[in-house]
């Protein structure tokens, strides 16, 4: 390639990319890591060392060895990961489960209000606005010419009974009254040298009846100034398939008096000022028309309109907030005992009248003209280019700008969001086997039997590790001073990597570390300066990373300035079917992230 002072451009085109090397990589829960847009070198972290530009980039925290440290793990493991999100289609091998509109199921819009932390809040604290009623208890306090001190309760007539003074009506009074009302009855009988000190204890539980289309119907207990939420929370929730989250009543003597919409409380924060009384009924009524939502939404859910008459696509996009990006909107539904699809832009649907068990999607279906790519590392200039979806890589090579003393433009490599996905895809089908023939293994003795249940737990705590490193899409573009001419895709990222005089040796050596680069040094040269190669080594594979993104063994690569020796562990074979899958996989996530993870 021939470079200016500031400018790139590229000569040659020879398409180089080693997707055959790539095509293993250790998925994770996370979605993919993005480092885009910094303007300046990229400095991985390897084995918690600063590391050069040239090293590649990793994001998974090493151990002194160069594995991966240990810790809790996530409940999330490689069954249950889902795949980066790109808007390149992913190749059939790379595909997921088929799934349909009507295999939609989505939770209802506020269930999560019901998880069980509104049922452990039982409330028997008060407010100055409390009205004190019968089984109330109320602590009363004399001192001076008299003494008295003890615990009172408001019997059923509302009254506290002092003895030498006599029965103090009290029920019916807010508890700021209450000093005064009980120090003015006190007053009346001794006049001199008598203080009074009354506080409110505690208020007198309630039992409330939960009925309607919850989960657990029957007579809840609790404290008078709990919520609604809290009595319907200890019912076990809303019937998520027949309940209402907007028509809601509370029930007093055969008369309605509150009605609660708990969107509001979703939507506003708005909570019912209403204080429950022994014996009032909480009425869940029937679910009214209901949707669901999905797709490009802030939260996909099963929605449910307030009344009929709301029940259109305005309606529905007020309640789920499509995002902006959001042009056209797709329903299937049953019209007339018939199965009904439609597609409509969006503000067509804003007038579309819904029907209750609608499957609604937002759908972003206007493609734009540009994409955004970035670049990082070496460079002086912008690190942002939005560029037409037509563009390939040597048309945006041209209008960057480089550090020409410092940029490594024989090593730049692509990082790239779908080819992240497919080596997950790969990655999980990968630790999908391993972790099956371990659990199917058959033994032909009780003693076998007992070392395939170790070995079974032993690989699927290999699996679960595994799971947590995440592939890196590194894509490699140029080779022997020529870079391929790709087409780009939206997300791209372009890394130029600093040049570097030093190798980076890592993975099972006494001690990792960077070592200067010397012509004429050899691999063992340079394990030798990290203290040699430890017991768990596998001195049959050694990879070396080159800066260029291109993974290999260190014997058929050789060593140069920036590349990263990484020793791989070995497997002890003794005893293990498949020990051989196990060295398979270990090299393959070596090779796509750059760790060697030992078992």
């Amino acid at each position: 390639m021939q470079f200016n002072t500031l400018k790139i451009t590229v000569m040659g085109a020879i398409l180089s990319t080693t997707m055959s090397s790539l095509v293993a990589a250790a998925e994770t829960a996370a979605a993919y890591p993005s480092v885009l847009g910094q303007s300046s070198n990229p400095t991985p972290s390897s084995l918690g060392m600063p590391a050069t530009a040239s090293a590649m980039p990793m994001a998974t925290m090493m151990g002194p060895n160069g594995t991966q440290l240990s810790g809790s793990l996530s409940s999330n493991d490689y069954r249950r990961t889902t795949l980066p999100t790109t808007n390149v289609a992913a190749p059939a091998w790379a595909q997921g489960p088929l799934s349909n509109a009507t295999s939609v199921v989505l939770r209802p819009f506020a269930s999560n209000l019901f998880e069980g932390r509104f049922a452990g809040t039982f409330s028997d604290m008060t407010s100055s606005d409390y009205i004190l009623a019968p089984g109330d208890r109320v602590v009363v306090r004399i001192w001076g010419a008299r003494s008295y001190d003890d615990v009172l309760v408001v019997d059923q007539q509302g009254n506290l009974f002092l003895p030498e003074v006599g029965p103090i009506h009290v029920a019916g009074l807010r508890q700021a009254s209450l000093l005064s009302t009980v120090k003015q009855a006190i007053g009346r009988v001794f006049t001199d040298n008598v203080q009074v000190y009354v506080n409110l204890q505690s208020a007198q539980p309630v039992a409330v009846y939960v009925t309607g289309f919850v989960n657990s119907p029957g007579r809840y207990a609790g404290g008078s100034l709990d919520s609604i939420m809290s009595f319907i929370d200890r019912a076990g929730g809303i019937d998520a398939t027949r309940g209402s989250y907007r028509h809601i009543e509370v029930i007093r003597n055969k008369k309605v008096v509150e009605k609660i919409d708990l969107y509001r409380f979703a939507f506003e924060g708005t909570v019912p000022n209403l204080r429950l009384k022994n014996g009032d009924v909480i009425l869940v009524k029937k679910k009214g028309i209901s949707v669901s939502a999905y797709g490009l939404l802030r939260e996909q859910a099963a929605y449910e309109f307030s009344k009929p008459a709301v029940a259109k696509g305005a309606g529905l996009i007020e309640l789920a907030t499509p995002e902006r990006n959001v042009s056209h909107v797709s329903v299937t539904g049953t019209r007339n005992q018939s199965p009904f699809n439609r597609y409509f832009s969006l503000n067509e649907f804003k007038s579309f009248s819904l029907a209750d068990g609608d499957i609604v999607e937002f759908v972003a279906d206007k493609p734009g003209e540009t994409i955004m790519a970035t670049v990082e590392g070496a460079i002086t200039g912008a690190s942002r280019y939005p560029i037409l979806k037509t563009t390939k890589l040597r048309d945006l090579l041209r209008q960057i700008e480089v550090e020409p003393e410092l940029a490594a433009t024989d090593a730049i490599y692509l990082r790239r969001k779908s080819v992240a996905r497919d080596q997950k895809a790969v990655i999980q089908d990968s630790l999908r086997r391993l972790e099956q023939t371990a659990l199917t293994a058959t033994s032909s003795t009780p003693e076998e039997a007992q070392i395939r249940v170790k070995e079974a737990e032993l690989i699927q705590d290999f699996v679960k590790r595994a799971s947590l490193l995440e592939p890196d899409g590194v894509v490699v573009i140029s080779r022997r001073g020529q870079v391929s001419d790709l087409w780009l895709e939206d997300g791209d990222e372009l890394v130029i990597p600093q040049k570097s005089n030093v190798v980076m040796v890592t993975g099972e050596v006494v001690l990792p570390k960077a070592v200067a680069y010397e012509n004429g040094m050899t691999l063992d040269d340079y394990l030798a300066a990290a203290g040699g190669v430890s017991a768990r080594a596998n001195e049959k594979q050694i990879l070396v990373a080159k800066q260029n993104g291109e993974v290999g063994l260190a014997d058929s690569l050789g060593i140069e300035p920036g590349d990263r020796i990484i020793v791989l562990s070995k497997v002890d074979t003794k005893g293990m079917l498949i020990a051989k899958n196990i060295m398979q996989i270990i090299y393959q996530i070596a090779v796509a992230t750059k760790v060697a993870i030992d078992l």
